[in-house]
């Protein structure tokens, strides 16, 4: 192949990279709802289920409120003592969710605990959403801190508070919680492949 026409194909995939960035910062919830696959529909399909197998269980969802009050537990009630997220989704000045939950959980007191412990922001209510309706708020940029895909991997493969869904240690019982009912290896892989495939939301 010509030198000029190797360069002509860079551009024109660097071109296509880009417009697809712009497009994805321009739509809204609703928007990502409509977009379909017209390509290999499993290939797309298979990770976006197991990775909302996590999203959508309890360790997820009860820092997702609708209502900015914490829940707990595999019941999802309100959190005890009349908590809610305050101003900044971090508690309230003499009751901080850091006041008590630490940076790893505590097996005397069953206080479960992970860096920056706090309630996602109001933008990213999950509670009372289905599974295709958490992906597409997940995706818009006006509701997830303008986060793009290579932010939203990073966020859902690295980030400790994320990864404590696997580790979420056990109540004040002394009792295990439950956790995501696949493995954090096979959730990161998925989450990996599902935007690979063009972060599609199947139909429900």
């Amino acid at each position: 192949m010509k030198r000029s026409a190797l360069i002509y194909s860079a551009i024109f995939f660097c071109v296509s990279i880009l417009a697809w960035n712009v497009l994805s910062a321009s739509r809204s919830t609703s928007e990502y709802l409509t977009i379909k696959s017209h390509s290999n529909k499993s290939v797309a399909e298979t990770p976006y289920h197991t990775m909302m197998q996590v999203l959508t269980h309890e360790r997820c969802l009860n820092c997702h409120p609708n209502d900015n009050v914490p829940k707990q537990g595999d019941q999802s009630h309100p959190h005890y003592f009349g908590m809610s997220g305050g101003e900044e989704d971090k508690g309230f000045a003499a009751t901080k969710c850091a006041t008590c939950h630490q940076k790893e959980n505590n097996s005397y007191s069953g206080v479960p605990g992970a860096p920056h412990w706090a309630l996602a922001p109001k933008s990213m209510a999950w509670e009372g959403r289905t599974a295709a309706e958490i992906a597409a708020n997940m995706l818009d940029t006006s509701k997830n801190g303008n986060r793009s895909h290579e932010d939203l991997i990073h966020h859902l493969t690295e980030d400790e508070l994320v990864l404590w869904a696997f580790d979420p240690g056990v109540d004040h019982e002394g009792q295990p919680r439950t956790k995501p009912p696949v493995s954090e290896a096979e959730y990161k892989a998925a989450v990996k492949a599902w935007f690979a495939n063009g972060a599609i939301i199947p139909e429900e």
